[in-house]
């Protein structure tokens, strides 16, 4: 049996005001339950960032973790791409 098998996200950091921490914005694509229409849905995460490394519109990578707080239970994984 396999052991820490933990969820990641990939997504756009929509904010990094505060300290230590970014707010990433998963974009999701659901299809309707009675039209069948495809249904963008977006969802936020907070996740911590120890050395401040994400700036705004960055493509990154988080992880689940323990709670590190009261909202935020994923750690910056790997940045894939800086914004311009």
């Amino acid at each position: 049996m396999e052991r820490n098998n933990r969820k990641t996200r990939e997504g756009r950091v929509v904010s990094d005001k505060m300290d230590k921490t970014g707010v990433i914005e998963i974009e999701s694509r659901v299809s309707d339950k009675l039209y069948g229409k495809a249904v963008k849905r977006t969802t936020k995460f907070k996740f911590h960032d120890e050395n401040n490394e994400c700036g705004l519109g960055d493509l990154v990578r988080i992880m689940e973790t323990r709670p590190v707080s009261k909202d935020k239970r994923w750690r910056l994984d790997t940045i894939i791409e800086k914004a311009k």
